[in-house]
């Protein structure tokens, strides 16, 4: 319990990537033709199962690109740089789910990604 360091981060980063991958409806292939082959499906799929921890800067700014993500969110969770507390209003808009994250249970943090993911894949749907 407690802070689990980079542990932790590493599996809130592979739920993440693969809530973002979800949500999108892209398969792990797509994600390694998206990235001109940046980032393999294997890789990937041992990211987003927690096997690798701690991904290189490079391949998450790769993602962030794919997913329309922060890349300092994902350098963020990788445990790369720390939170910063001193951010603007604007820089904090549509940030306060995510970032809360780190004071959910897991058991929470699963049950919100997974809704995230559904919330993804039912918009633009009529």
């Amino acid at each position: 319990m407690g802070n689990e360091g980079d542990q932790g981060r590493g599996s809130t980063l592979g739920a993440y990537l693969q809530s973002i991958r979800s949500g999108s409806g892209m398969t792990l292939r797509q994600v390694e033709e998206a990235t001109g082959k940046e980032v393999s499906n294997a890789y990937l799929s041992q990211l987003e199962g927690g096997k690798i921890k701690k991904p290189s800067p490079h391949i998450l700014h790769a993602l962030s690109e794919v997913y329309a993500v922060s890349y300092e969110q994902l350098m963020r969770r990788a445990g790369y740089i720390a939170p910063s507390a001193g951010r603007s209003d604007a820089e904090k808009h549509g940030q306060a789910a995510t970032n809360s994250i780190d004071h959910l249970t897991k058991e929470e943090e699963e049950e919100l990604l997974k809704y995230l993911a559904y919330f993804r894949s039912t918009r633009g749907k009529s």
